[in-house]
């Protein structure tokens, strides 16, 4: 039985992407920020606050200590502490870069030991991080500056990553998810949790090429 870590499962996304790994055969070990999810058999959850540099050291060593190795790696825990803003707002940046980057990050490389040779490890990020596409889409222009930083330093992360890991014959990729009916996309977004977690499934458990940004099987511009 192979096994995923997703973050950040006690809602949205992450939830759904624990039923959907869960309902395919893998054992889940999930992180909570405030709720946890129900207990199931092949489910094994742990607290974690991504923007508190204790709480991250605890999980992962909590998590070492339970013993098992890693096959995929899903960063899905993030925030959107700036969704009104239409300028950047320093504390809310510094905020944010906590938890969707250097958390993240820091949550990351603390687990490397435990990956598995050909694992594959899956930053969520979105094309609201995008270079290319920040200029050219108007919904993108403008608001929620922090958030946009910190998917796009995600991507470069996950490029670095990539190379630093080549040589394990580990795959690192950013994906968007989707506009999700989440607390993050709202009620008007396209996609319920359940329809991005099975895109986000094809993703990780399928070999493309590492230091990828990807939607629904198709390569996103940086």
């Amino acid at each position: 039985m192979k096994t995923v870590l997703v973050t950040g499962v006690d809602k949205g996304i992450g939830h759904a992407l624990m039923e959907t790994f869960l309902a395919e055969g893998y054992f889940v070990i999930g992180t909570f920020f405030s709720d946890r999810p129900k207990i199931h058999e092949h489910f094994k959850d742990f607290a974690l606050d991504l923007g508190k540099p204790e709480s991250i050291a605890s999980c992962t060593m909590a998590i070492t200590n339970f013993g098992k190795n890693i096959d995929i790696l899903i960063n899905n825990a993030g925030i959107l502490a700036d969704e009104e803003e239409t300028q950047i707002v320093v504390e809310k940046l510094r905020k944010t870069l906590e938890v969707n980057l250097i958390g993240a990050i820091d949550f990351t490389q603390r687990l490397l030991p435990l990956l598995s040779e050909d694992a594959h490890i899956v930053n969520i990020s979105s094309t609201a991080g995008s270079l290319e596409l920040v200029g050219k889409v108007s919904h993108f222009m403008g608001h929620y500056p922090a958030y946009k930083i910190s998917k796009a330093a995600l991507n470069m992360y996950t490029r670095t990553l990539a190379l630093e890991l080549k040589d394990r014959g580990i795959i690192v990729s950013s994906v968007h998810p989707g506009w999700t009916k989440t607390d993050m996309g709202g009620e008007e977004a396209e996609l319920t949790p359940t329809q991005a977690a099975k895109d986000l499934y094809r993703l990780a458990v399928s070999k493309p090429e590492s230091g990828g940004f990807w939607f629904a099987g198709e390569r996103l511009p940086w």
